[in-house]
């Protein structure tokens, strides 16, 4: 007799509220294992074979004919998860407190050679740090769980002030932001540079195939420099052929007299690039009479700059594997995104016509 005709016959033997909870915990059981064990006796009962229920896409074969066996041998009961039997679970609670703080260290601290993380090393460390050893595959599900993800390390100039000074500075830049009178505006203020060939990024691909990207070879490089208000999150900018200081003053030129020339005083926040502080900048500063005040962060602290996330989404959303063949074609479509984020006052995606 087939094993299909014999969960038919223990089906038979059930009582009518025993039919009644398998066929409802095959649709709606919290537990998911017995949701899928009671889908499949409930597949065999209908008529469908084994092959059947695995070319359907529910299982294997082989876990077909176990579950078919399990209900035999202990019926409505033998649909339970009973993996609750098998202890206290070695993954508990302090085990993945442990993990998420080597994560965020390096190998080398716990005297490895290797400075990156991987699973198998990440369960000997674990191992001698809490006695339990755990499967590749366990550690695998572990990191899912925890929203561990594997990246790529962000590199960073470590600032050479004291960190008490380089506090006190910030915290200058931050009361300046907020205290800011009616008649003050504080803007921040960075370049960025614009390359015809293209910045390659990180994009969505088929399974086998890898997208391209054309590049002109020989390259092109625009600049614009921008101030962002923090306040109404509004973009300022200018462009030139070169990053000089001409470029900076442009931009200054376009604040005091075009974009803010009701503000008594105009607060630029900015990094230490050499173009801001030159001898040019200084003399045209002198014949505003104190309108302008440059307040300069901390060396190598761009995460301060907020206009720093602008060029960012500039990058992504323009740059990024662009597919302009001309400089021209790159600036409209730099154009286009910054005037666009201005008009949203936010990160929007602009439509163009498709190529």
């Amino acid at each position: 007799m087939s094993v299909r005709a014999r969960v038919v016959q223990t089906w038979q033997r059930l009582t009518k509220r025993e039919r009644q909870i398998i066929r409802i915990k095959s649709i709606r059981s919290g537990d998911g294992v017995c949701r899928f064990r009671c889908k499949i006796i409930m597949g065999l009962v209908q008529g469908k074979t084994p092959s059947q229920l695995a070319a359907g896409g529910l299982c294997a074969g082989s876990q077909v004919y176990r579950v078919a066996h399990l209900f035999l041998d202990d019926g409505l009961r033998g649909m339970a998860d009973r993996r609750e039997d098998n202890g206290e679970p070695k993954v508990h609670a302090r085990y993945a407190s442990e993990l998420l703080t080597i994560v965020a260290g390096s190998p080398q601290e716990h005297g490895y050679l290797r400075p990156t993380w991987t699973q198998e090393l990440l369960i000997l460390v674990l191992a001698e740090r809490t006695g339990v050893t755990i499967s590749v595959a366990t550690m695998s599900r572990l990191l899912k769980r925890l929203k561990v993800r594997l990246g790529r390390p962000k590199p960073i100039v470590e600032c050479p002030w004291e960190k008490a000074r380089r506090d006190r500075k910030l915290r200058r830049i931050r009361r300046l932001v907020r205290d800011a009178g009616p008649d003050e505006v504080v803007l921040y203020v960075d370049e960025v540079d614009i390359h015809l060939n293209p910045k390659i990024g990180l994009d969505w691909m088929l399974r086998g195939q890898q997208k391209e990207t054309l590049t002109p070879g020989q390259n092109e490089k625009r600049y614009l420099a921008g101030a962002l208000n923090p306040r109404t999150g509004k973009l300022t900018w200018v462009e030139g052929p070169r990053k000089t200081s001409l470029l900076f003053l442009q931009l200054l030129y376009r604040l005091v007299m075009r974009t803010y020339r009701s503000a008594r005083v105009i607060h630029v926040i900015l990094d230490n690039y050499g173009i801001h502080d030159s001898l040019q900048v200084r003399l045209a500063l002198a014949t505003v009479k104190g309108r302008v005040k440059l307040h300069f962060l901390p060396p190598y602290c761009p995460n301060h700059n907020r206009i720093e996330r602008i060029w960012e989404d500039l990058h992504a959303n323009v740059t990024r594997n662009h597919r302009c063949r001309t400089m021209e074609q790159l600036m409209e479509q730099v154009r286009l995104y910054l005037k666009t984020r201005n008009r949203r006052g936010r990160h929007a995606y602009p439509r163009v016509k498709a190529v």
